[in-house]
């Protein structure tokens, strides 16, 4: 059932040489930025003839869409480098895998890339297994992933082999779909210790941030939107993550005297993104003056409190109450 032994029994690894596929759109706009770059010409050239180390780099930044379903049916050649460690660096998963104890979703996510696992299921005829699939993936990368995009569905076995087979993470995005890992994460964060990008979904940051003070000394970009900031989230921020360059928290709820702190903590902010956010409004004259050093800070659409739960929009007279949702 699970996908890598079907993927290195099935991909074209003999001599027959593949014609030219339908390939996707930007493993194209790469290549073809990539042979400008370094002027090389293709008229008359057979594809197996391009510089090794050169289609590396190029094939580095198309994708693992394209490095799956199009590059290794080009030709023999292109297989080979296609299975190089370079390529698989920057690892950036599907939105969603379904889970692997799940057989059937009692509901369909929107999944913007869900025309990839279509693809893939066709191609290799298999169902997806996210811990099989991760593992499969972070093996080409032969512990030189620096970037990884979690899939949604991702299992605490699937985080824990990347945290031990990617010693080099440099960036990581826990992805959607994924509060179970949110969870657990604090776990393996000590691995990391080349940090410097990190996003987080809805987490209890007071927990996870002194762990990434103490091991992540590099980190300069953290994202955890939605997520509450009252004054121990903001006091961990200030006391373990002083040197923040680039801090996400858009949609978050704010208490005010908690975004003050951090303002006038995290002093290095270069871009501050707390829009469409609770708990202060995005014209406070204190919040936009102890801001006004950072370059790039964004309060757009934030207010105190949300229409829903302020008292004057409440109807009182059309609620009904039912005893009954309670037995």
């Amino acid at each position: 059932m699970y996908l890598p032994v079907s993927l290195k029994s099935k991909h074209p690894s003999g001599t027959k040489t593949f014609g030219l596929p339908d390939i996707h759109p930007i493993f194209l706009q790469f290549f073809l930025a990539a042979s400008v770059s370094i002027s090389f010409r293709m008229e008359g050239r057979k594809w197996e003839d391009i510089n090794k180390d050169i289609l590396v780099n190029v094939l580095g930044r198309v994708g693992m869409e394209s490095l799956l379903l199009d590059v290794p049916f080009v030709c023999k050649s292109w297989y080979k480098a296609s299975r190089e460690p370079q390529c698989w660096e920057h690892l950036i998963f599907p939105t969603f895998i379904k889970p692997d104890d799940i057989d059937d979703l009692w509901w369909e996510p929107e999944i913007p890339d869900r025309g990839f696992i279509d693809r893939l299921e066709m191609t290799y005829q298999e169902n997806l297994s996210a811990t099989a699939f991760v593992k499969f993936i972070v093996n080409r990368s032969c512990g030189k992933a620096t970037i990884i995009k979690l899939p949604g569905g991702c299992t605490e076995e699937a985080l824990e082999y990347v945290a031990n087979e990617c010693p080099r993470l440099k960036g990581l995005a826990v992805g959607s779909y994924n509060e179970f890992i949110n969870g657990i994460i604090v776990k393996f964060i000590s691995k990391w210790k080349y940090l410097e990008m990190l996003k987080l979904g809805k987490y209890d940051l007071k927990e996870i941030i002194p762990q990434i003070g103490l091991h992540c000394n590099n980190l300069i970009w953290l994202s955890a939107p939605y997520t509450y900031i009252g004054k121990d989230e903001a006091s961990a921020l200030v006391s373990s993550l002083s040197k923040l360059k680039y801090l996400d928290l858009h949609g978050g709820d704010f208490e005010k005297e908690a975004l003050v702190m951090i303002l006038q903590g995290c002093k290095q902010l270069v871009h501050l993104d707390i829009r469409q956010s609770f708990g202060f409004d995005d014209d406070d004259a204190e919040i936009l003056e102890l801001a006004s050093h950072i370059p790039a800070f964004k309060c757009e659409g934030s207010i105190i409190t949300p229409d829903w739960l302020d008292d004057d929009h409440i109807d009182h007279d059309d609620l009904v109450y039912d005893s009954s949702y309670f037995d």
